[in-house]
């Protein structure tokens, strides 16, 4: 799952992602709130952890700009302890969920796995083209009824070239999304991943479902 974390607090910020990271999460960070609403017209998020934020353009700000805009992604507020008049402004402008600081990391993954799956429904967990199937929650996934084991960035790889069959990626766009880094020109890190995957997903089955497109970048199939 792809998730959009909203904090201005570098600390707590990186102890979010970091944790999400561990349990198989593809996040992005946005350290403001112009930043985060940009973000999130902008790129397809299962959901987004949204600080309060201040100064500045505040959360309650962002979510009701979304909320405006028809955008019903699932919002979980990350709120102080002591601020229930924002916990109940921010259920009126339209988040989901809240969760009180401090709090445990295990319990923010498993309610935005719950938020996830009470807003998609059950049936749009899963992820599926010719005889691919792919459970975005589970992280189960199969080709033709066999199991299939996935590393954590061969199966972040997986999901975002699935959750946009025939739009060509660029190798700059695969590694900012799946490493969450800045693109490093001399790595071939998204080559030798795209070659694993292919090894697992395509190679012994048909259709062939990962296609190049030399000196462009690499597309899922529409099938």
């Amino acid at each position: 799952m792809r998730i959009l974390v909203v904090e201005d607090q570098a600390k707590i910020a990186d102890f979010v992602k970091k944790g999400l990271e561990e349990h198989g999460f593809v996040v992005e960070l946005a350290r403001d709130g112009n930043t985060a609403y940009e973000l999130a017209c902008e790129e397809p998020f299962d959901a987004i952890v949204l600080d309060i934020l201040r100064p500045g353009r505040d959360g309650l700000s962002v979510l009701r700009g979304l909320r405006d805009k028809g955008n019903a992604v699932p919002v979980m507020l990350l709120t102080a302890r002591s601020e229930l008049n924002e916990r109940v402004e921010g259920f009126h402008v339209g988040a989901d969920d809240y969760l009180t600081k401090p709090f445990y990391v295990e319990e923010l993954v498993v309610r935005l796995q719950s938020l996830v799956r009470r807003s998609s429904g059950q049936g749009s967990n899963v992820l599926s083209a010719a005889d691919l199937k792919v459970n975005i929650l589970t992280r189960d996934v199969e080709r033709a009824g066999q199991e299939i084991t996935l590393t954590q960035r061969e199966f972040a790889l997986l999901e975002y070239l699935m959750r946009s069959p025939g739009r060509v990626f660029t190798r700059t766009q695969i590694y900012t999304h799946v490493w969450g880094m800045h693109f490093d020109p001399g790595t071939n890190l998204v080559d030798v991943c795209i070659r694993r995957l292919r090894n697992k997903v395509d190679r012994d089955f048909d259709p062939p479902l990962i296609e190049t497109l030399r000196g462009v970048g690499y597309r899922f199939k529409a099938v």
